[in-house]
């Protein structure tokens, strides 16, 4: 075989044929064929694995320990590795290793007999009977369990979804309700992001057993991912009523108590927390994003550099305090992150948050050759594991335009619930929706909420299981249904959002991107309000190339990226122009930055609201903020953000062209700031 013919179906017949010269113990002939393989195809795992197992069997256990040493560079939470590792320190006699690879291999993955095995005679060797127990009691549990949960459950917690996900629907097809097989479809469900399914698979499995506490925190974590923060709460609270002390529980606690915006109950969560486990990077930067968000910034740098002490290399923790936009690094700082990019063992999670946070350290000490080059290798790593792609933008895009037509949202006019309470702000990240929000939020009748997901949501309801993205069915779907289902869908988004409200007439949805969704909207609520927040497109898109978000926004590292959503984003606002006449208020960042209470008072006009001051004394307005800009809208507006990308001019050519005729599209009526 060689690389050219390596197909995933030759791949995996070879492997079973090396595994099969092992069982048949010749060892020589399936290390030579797996060496053949792992060449063929270098970056496939399970070569390497088979070649350190044939060292071993071999007698060669140095040679295995070097091979998996290599094979734990790109796999290091391959648990196997681990297994296979014990397995030579036990060659070697050397206990304590072996205990600590097998430990590693078991904390990853659970369903490891094997490690269980030698784990309980490796502990009565030392004469440590109480982990001798311990160990013992996985071993009988695993074989209390059906052998396709056991298998499905290993190859789940390798990262094989697909193989364990195949085994274990094959095995509840013949054996029915097994609670731990369904519980597991459930867990690869909410790998795979298929929610719905991961819940209705765990209510399942709860009307069985409903004292089965780990089912319960799955059923949770799904709820949580789901954005059901309050229901997140309740099934949290039945944990906690049992075992007021578990550390997962009580975390998921805070998280779900940030998702419905109660962070000072967030915050003496994670400081509960943190007094019993004060080593957790995570919990401090969990507790330093809510005083961000409170505005309580000393104590959130204090809670970052706590994060940054404990994990050194933890990347979120400095991109977080970049991120600030006011906190400036030290020396010390920038050298100790500039170590950890060069670190071989930096994970690129943690690699490429801290080339995002050199790329401010250099950009605030006016390095801009320096600060490109971070920026630009920032997001060249996130790229790399990104599965973004733009076409699949531009498709929804053309049929926006196809389905969303004048005559068909007229036909429809009156289908939704006529409430006028959502005030919808979208357009581009870093186009200045946050700004606009918390000058509407400053306005006694108005309720700033945050970015909901809730229209995401129904999109994906809409899109239906297993969606094909070239051939998706929405938004063509929107013509089957009924004036009935739309008013229900609005009814839904109002009551699935009262728990972000406190009874203000009128609240605030700033998802930027539901402007690709602006028909459904207008079809659910025909009298909701929509605000385009629109930024001139070079301040925009490289505002954009120096963000790294927390989650979503993929079209934002690359330059050929963020240029083709830019003028996407053009096409379909023109569309809703023309088929929506009125509907939408677009206001420019520039012209509310020259003329702050002439926009203020033209977007409370719109909204129908009465003029109040506090509008403009927005940045006094005491309210949490958790986007980007939490920082920037706690200040008065100043012209300084306007122009910054043009300091970056020289490295921003291929951005002005791919952009093209953006560049003078984005303000329609020929005026430019």
């Amino acid at each position: 075989m060689n690389a050219t013919a390596a197909a995933p179906e030759q791949v995996e017949q070879e492997l079973q044929r090396i595994r099969q010269l092992q069982r048949e113990g010749q060892h020589a002939a399936a290390l030579q064929a797996a060496q053949v393989l792992a060449r063929d195809v270098p970056e496939h795992r399970d070569p390497r694995y088979l070649i350190a197992r044939s060292q071993r069997y071999l007698g060669q256990i140095d040679a295995a320990l070097q091979t998996l040493a290599q094979l734990e560079q790109t796999q290091p939470g391959f648990s196997r590795l681990h297994e296979e590792r014990g397995h030579c320190y036990v060659v070697m006699r050397d206990a304590p290793r072996a205990i600590d690879a097998l430990l590693h291999a078991v904390n990853i993955n659970p369903a490891l007999p094997s490690s269980w095995n030698l784990l309980e005679g490796l502990y009565r060797m030392v004469g440590d009977n109480a982990n001798a127990t311990t160990a013992a009691a996985h071993v009988a549990t695993l074989k209390r369990l059906a052998p396709e949960v056991v298998n499905a459950t290993s190859l789940f917690s390798d990262g094989d979804l697909e193989p364990a996900e195949s085994v274990i629907r094959a095995y509840l097809l013949r054996a029915g309700n097994d609670v731990e097989g369904m519980r597991l479809l459930a867990r690869i469900g909410l790998a795979r992001e298929v929610l719905d399914d991961a819940e209705l698979l765990l209510e399942a499995v709860l009307r069985i057993a409903p004292d089965y506490h780990a089912a319960r925190y799955d059923y949770a974590c799904v709820l949580f991912e789901r954005h059901k923060y309050q229901q997140t709460c309740v099934e949290v609270e039945k944990l906690l009523a049992v075992d007021p002390a578990h550390l997962d529980y009580r975390t998921l606690y805070a998280s779900a108590s940030v998702g419905l915006g109660e962070h000072e109950r967030a915050i003496t969560l994670y400081r509960d927390l943190l007094r019993d486990a004060p080593g957790a990077a995570d919990i401090h930067l969990s507790l330093a994003h809510s005083l961000k968000t409170q505005g309580r910034r000393a104590e959130a740098i204090d809670a970052y550099r706590a994060a940054t002490a404990a994990r050194p290399s933890f990347g979120d923790a400095y991109w977080s305090l970049a991120n600030l936009k006011t906190y400036r690094f030290g020396e010390d700082e920038i050298a100790r992150m500039r170590a950890e990019v060069a670190a071989p063992a930096t994970p690129l999670v943690d690699r490429y948050h801290l080339c995002f946070a050199l790329g401010k350290a250099y950009e605030d000490r006016g390095d801009y050759a320096q600060s490109w080059q971070h920026y630009e290798q920032g997001n060249a790593l996130k790229r790399s594991e990104s599965r973004y792609r733009p076409e699949i933008i531009e498709t929804n895009t053309r049929l926006q335009i196809d389905v969303c037509t004048r005559e068909f949202l007229a036909a429809r006019a009156q289908a939704g619930d006529p409430s006028p309470d959502p005030i919808f702000i979208v357009g581009l990240p870093r186009a200045g929706s946050t700004l606009l929000e918390q000058i509407l939020a400053s306005h006694s009748q108005v309720e700033g909420t945050q970015e909901l997901a809730d229209i995401p949501r129904i999109v994906l309801d809409l899109q239906g299981r297993d969606p094909d993205l070239d051939h998706p069915r929405y938004p063509g779907t929107l013509a089957e249904l009924a004036p009935e289902d739309f008013r229900r869908l609005g009814e839904k988004f109002l009551h699935d959002t009262q728990i972000y409200r406190s009874g203000k007439a009128y609240f605030i949805d700033k998802m930027p991107n539901n402007f690709r969704h602006l028909g459904l909207i207008q079809l659910m609520l025909p009298r909701a309000k929509f605000i385009d927040a629109r930024r001139e497109p070079m301040a925009c898109c490289f505002s954009n190339l120096k963000q790294l978000f927390a989650t979503g926004q993929e079209f934002t590292y690359s330059v050929e990226d963020i240029a083709r959503y830019y003028r996407t984003y053009l096409d379909l606002m023109q569309h809703w122009d023309e088929v929506l006449p009125g509907r939408v208020l677009r206001v420019y960042h520039e012209d509310v930055v020259d003329d702050l209470e002439g926009n203020v008072r033209r977007m409370l006009k719109f909204c129908g609201l009465p003029f109040e001051p506090a509008c403009l004394d927005f940045h006094k307005t005491e309210r949490s903020v958790r986007t980007a800009s939490s920082e920037q809208v706690r200040q008065p507006i100043f012209r300084d953000g306007l122009d910054q990308w043009t300091r970056f001019a020289p490295y921003l050519d291929g951005l002005r062209e791919a952009l093209g005729d953006a560049m003078q599209r984005y303000r329609p009526d020929g005026s430019h700031a």
